[in-house]
């Protein structure tokens, strides 16, 4: 039998070696930065599971695909979300910052999802070939009567400042081109994009189809889906704690879909 000096000593061993134990329950800390749609598709519904599997820490930093990709080079996060290919992505940066070690980027595909092209709901246009969506985002067409609709002046709405949908629609649909044109409205979220959709009769935006189906915005349908990739990028190979985040991060999207 232990007398009671024994047993505080070895209460006070429990309690210490119960605290040492604690903050190893999610071990190194793991930052991400980059693409809205991706933390808000993906990481923010499951977050507590991805940290649950991978028995890693998140913080999560959204600020667009591009922000992303530049916090990650720079070595402000240990990896970037990015909602389009990570070809196009280097494409955009590479305008701007030349030089930078793009090589070493390396992508870790998540899911693929579609982008939907929403309109106002009172709009009676419902179908239309990539070829005139083209035309449109260009100032080529500049009336929804052209489609066949009410005479309307149509209103191009795009998230920018690096946003990953329009980073695909600029790779698929104009050759790497930007839209030009006075008919074109940016905006900073994809939220405030389905907002302006919703208010703006003449309104033709491109957002991801998971959020215009919540908001139930119509859609133009085209010959094709344009779908965009959503990945987890590392500079370099992954860490074996950015490797556990990004297999959890995969089991995580397959359960949800």
């Amino acid at each position: 039998m232990m007398n009671r000096f024994e047993r505080c000593i070895l209460s006070a061993l429990l309690v210490f070696a119960s605290s040492a134990i604690v903050p190893q329950a999610y071990a190194d800390p793991v930052v991400i930065h980059g693409s809205t749609t991706f933390f808000r598709r993906v990481m923010e519904p499951a977050k507590a599971a991805i940290e649950a599997d991978s028995k890693h820490e998140l913080t999560l930093i959204p600020n667009k695909s591009l922000p992303g990709l530049i916090a990650l080079m720079e070595g402000r996060a240990h990896m970037a979300a990015i909602s389009a290919s990570l070809k196009s992505e280097i494409k955009a940066l590479q305008r701007t910052l030349p030089g930078m070690d793009y090589n070493r980027l390396q992508a870790h595909e998540i899911l693929t999802t579609r982008i939907a092209f929403g309109i106002h709901p009172s709009n009676p246009v419902r179908k239309a070939s990539l070829h005139e969506v083209r035309k449109i985002l260009l100032g080529e067409i500049k009336n929804w009567s052209e489609m066949g609709g009410e005479n309307l002046p149509i209103r191009v709405v795009l998230v920018g400042g690096g946003g990953g949908v329009t980073t695909v629609i600029e790779t698929e649909l104009l050759g790497g081109q930007s839209p030009r044109g006075s008919h074109i409205i940016f905006v900073r979220t994809p939220v405030q994009l389905v907002q302006v959709i919703e208010q703006e009769r003449g309104a033709l935006g491109f957002a991801q189809l998971a959020l215009t189906k919540q908001k139930g915005i119509p859609e133009l349908i085209t010959e094709r889906p344009i779908e965009q990739t959503l990945s987890l990028i590392t500079f370099g190979d992954p860490t074996p704690a950015a490797n556990e985040v990004i297999q959890a991060t995969r089991r995580a999207a397959e359960k949800a879909m």
